[in-house]
């Protein structure tokens, strides 16, 4: 997976932790894939979005043209980018799902599922 700033497909799912959010830009045509990494050098335990200012700008911007998203992961990360995402793009449709470690295609399986594109 690469850092890109650019998604074609108006769906979209974002596995978000402390360190990374994985991108999944899904449609009928296919998949693409991507990652922001976060630049905090908090440990785990005090790791949050929040101590990166950039990461969730960052994670937004990478979201390009989306306007549906789902965002899973197994921290406070998606809440905070959730709230992030109401406050500056208030058009964007956001999902919200708790999730564990799930492999790359039970990512794009659940936003399939979600988005009805099965």
């Amino acid at each position: 997976m690469t850092e890109r700033t650019v998604q074609a497909q108006a769906h979209a799912v974002i596995w978000i932790d402390y360190r990374v959010a994985k991108i999944f830009s899904v449609g009928l045509t296919g998949v693409s894939a991507s990652a922001v990494r976060a630049h905090s050098s908090f440990p785990h335990h005090k790791a949050s979005a929040r101590g990166d200012l950039t990461f969730l700008a960052r994670v937004s911007e990478a979201l390009g043209n989306c306007t549906d998203l789902l965002i899973i992961g197994p921290g406070n990360e998606k809440t905070e980018l959730m709230q992030f995402l109401k406050t500056t793009r208030s058009t964007l449709t956001v999902h919200v799902e708790s999730s564990d470690h799930p492999t790359e295609r039970e990512i794009v399986a659940l936003g399939r599922k979600r988005f009805h594109l099965d």
